[in-house]
């Protein structure tokens, strides 16, 4: 029930916070309006693919993974999430010959999927792979991730199945955290 209360006041959060700052992102316009009904509005590359995931879904892309996997709980209206996203793409970069793979998993409403989401992460230059958590009760899909998640975001889930390794954080990390923990997913052995 924690969880379920914790979701629903970020997304009241998020209701009001887009409210009041979409339009002045975006001149003064709505994402969700195409160039044919505002000429304004750019549209020079293609929107992001966001694959739309139930919990079983993504419990089995993790556990068959066969590289270093790291996936990033997020949403567009998380000011921790958004100022962490970066260090993660970057680190991830530096480690790519070694399989690392990173995969941001939007927890935003309903309606956020696809277009605001596509359209913050293109705005954003996110380049790693997207999902859309297509689940709203967090007691369900929460501990399914890991039973300690509160389901406070940013969270992230660090797992290298060759190496039996899983990590999770419930809370946002720094720059010079994420280095670390992704040298230690690494590490041989379990």
């Amino acid at each position: 029930m924690l969880r379920q209360s914790m979701i629903i006041l970020f997304c009241l959060a998020a209701l009001v916070s887009q409210a009041q700052v979409l339009p002045a992102q975006t001149g003064g316009q709505f994402p969700s309006q195409t160039p044919a009904q505002n000429p304004t509005v750019q549209n020079h590359a293609p929107e992001p693919a966001i694959k739309k995931l139930k919990i079983a879904e993504l419990e089995t892309y993790i556990n068959g993974c066969d590289h270093p996997l790291i996936v990033n709980f997020w949403a567009t209206f998380c000011v921790p999430c958004v100022k962490e996203i970066p260090y993660f793409q970057n680190t991830v970069d530096k480690y790519r010959e070694k399989g690392v793979e990173l995969l941001l998993v939007s927890l935003d409403l309903p309606d956020y999927y696809p277009a605001r989401i596509a359209a913050f992460a293109k705005k954003n230059n996110y380049k790693a792979g997207l999902a859309w958590l297509n689940e709203t009760d967090a007691d369900y899909f929460c501990p399914r991730i890991d039973k300690r998640w509160s389901g406070g975001i940013p969270a992230s889930l660090f797992i290298n199945n060759t190496t039996h390794y899983r990590q999770f954080f419930d809370r946002q990390l720094t720059e010079g955290q994420v280095e670390p923990a992704i040298k230690a997913m690494l590490m041989q052995g379990p």
